[in-house]
């Protein structure tokens, strides 16, 4: 075995809005932001930067540390286990704070995250540059999070950086390979290899595509990797860089494209060349599967474009709906023709839809409803449940309390009522309530008012006569109502 420092595997994670994808930006001088739907990183992404070498190393190590691996976290909060997950994947991470908003929920959940996997991290604050910065209130935040930074009785590295203006950033990665160096981030280029996974695909012309990082070993084509999932072996057939350019070989720290996998496996495994690791399994469902359906409310059929852009969906969807299917790739004739046989639309997140795919769901009555962007998305499902519980929920026309009662034919009674609220009309489902006991349902025959027969009561007092003659008395309270629908699922 032979130990060589590598590139370390840095995670950047905070808040949404905070800057982590513009920070990132400013680092590689490209613009993936203005690139992603809505301005919002959707999917993890993986990548390297080479940097000057630092003053600190010897001799012998100069030159090993030029390069730094990126791993771009989603910062809503629907992507939470992506963050999760590559917190744990990460040597180090870089904890983004806004110096004008300071901790927010996101930013708390990554501090949890990164205590639980016990990554160390650097906090980079951003937005230095704006008028409403206040760096010290940011660290105070942070403080009551019991994030101890250098300089206030801590040891948590803090960097100020504007990711609009540059300032800090140089600093920022010397941290970077500091911190790198204290941890020892080491591997074997020759020995087995353990890559994790970040992300994967169907790509309609390449196939199943697997995005990972290599942690140890070097990654060959024509080799041979295992999953630690299925513990299958495959034959790696073309491996790309992070451009999409076809290479060779990828080595510690290098983020690469495998195809080769003729199944997925979960975002978040180990693929290796010796011997095969455990893993806990994803709870992401990466080829279809039935779940199982809900008691109530309503249903769907849920296709992506990554699993780990489905995993986040089927988790910010949690107990709204029922998941009949999901999977990922293409919408294709079989997801329409269980949708028809099942009555359940298909949401589909980041999918292209095919000419023939649309014209053959509007044949078989399938709706179809795509997505780039997880609000408007979560926006629809909520829209749709507040229709579906409006649609199942009981609505009250009208109230009115008996007020007297006058013997009728046959030992028979009519009351005489005071319209309390709403209409009450002779089509109406009525029943009789006395102290919120419901003591049976009844129908008008008769509404009575100033002596005229009347269909509809708007307002004042009235007679009614209804059947069956419940025992009623004075006090009691007459409502006409329309029951809930009855949930088809």
């Amino acid at each position: 075995m032979s130990l060589q420092n590598r590139p370390p595997i840095v995670a950047v994670l905070g808040h949404v809005d905070h800057g982590k994808t513009s920070l990132l930006d400013k680092i590689r001088n490209t613009s993936v932001a203005s690139r992603e739907a809505g301005g919002i990183t959707q999917s993890i992404g993986s990548w390297q930067v080479t940097v000057g070498q630092s003053s600190r190393e010897s001799e012998a190590n100069r030159g090993t540390h030029k390069k730094i691996t990126f791993i771009d976290t989603p910062g809503h909060q629907a992507f939470n286990q992506m963050r999760s997950r590559g917190a744990k994947v990460a040597d180090v991470a870089i904890l983004v704070v806004a110096a004008d908003d300071g901790v927010m929920p996101q930013t708390k959940e990554s501090i949890e995250f990164l205590k639980a996997a016990n990554t160390p991290f650097i906090v980079a604050i951003n937005k230095i540059d704006l008028p409403g910065a206040n760096i010290e209130a940011a660290k105070g935040a942070l403080a009551k999070e019991e994030v101890l930074l250098e300089g206030r009785g801590g040891d948590t590295p803090v960097v100020e950086v504007s990711a609009k203006t540059g300032q800090g950033i140089d600093h920022l990665l010397e941290v970077i390979e500091l911190l790198s160096e204290v941890q020892e981030v080491k591997a074997d280029p020759e020995g087995d290899v353990e890559a994790v996974i970040v992300e994967t695909e169907r790509d309609p012309k390449r196939g199943n595509v697997l995005s990972s990082i290599v942690r140890n070993g070097t990654i060959r084509v024509g080799g041979e990797l295992v999953s630690s999932e299925t513990g299958r072996k495959v034959r790696i057939r073309g491996l790309f860089d992070e451009n999409n350019k076809p290479i060779k070989e990828a080595g510690p720290g290098t983020p690469v494209e495998i195809l080769g996998f003729d199944q997925l496996p979960p975002v978040g495994s180990v693929i290796t060349s010796g011997h095969i690791l455990t893993t806990q399994p994803s709870p992401t469902t990466h080829n279809p599967q039935l779940l199982p359906k809900k008691r109530d409310g309503f249903w769907v059929l849920l296709k992506a474009d990554t699993a780990g852009s489905l995993e986040a969906v089927q988790g910010a969807l949690g107990e709204k709906v029922g998941i009949i299917q999901s999977g990922v790739g293409d919408v294709v004739e079989a997801d329409i023709n269980l949708a028809a046989s099942t009555g359940s639309p298909i949401v589909c997140f980041n999918i292209k839809l095919g000419k023939d795919i649309v014209k053959y769901a509007q044949e078989q009555g399938v709706k179809l409803y795509t997505y780039k962007i997880i609000y408007e998305l979560l926006a629809d499902v909520d829209k749709w449940q507040k229709e579906l519980e409006e649609a199942q929920s009981e609505k009250i026309l009208g109230k009115a309390q008996i007020i007297a009662q006058f013997p009728h034919e046959k030992e028979t009674r009519i009351a005489g009522c005071r319209l309390e609220s709403g209409r009450i009309t002779k089509s109406d489902r009525l029943r009789l309530v006395r102290e919120d006991k419901v003591l049976g349902t009844i129908r008008a025959t008769s509404l009575k008012q100033q002596k005229q027969e009347k269909d509809k009561i708007d307002q004042g007092e009235f007679g009614m006569y209804f059947e069956p003659q419940l025992d009623f008395r004075i006090g009691d309270t007459l409502e006409a109502f329309i029951p809930p629908k009855t949930s088809t699922s």
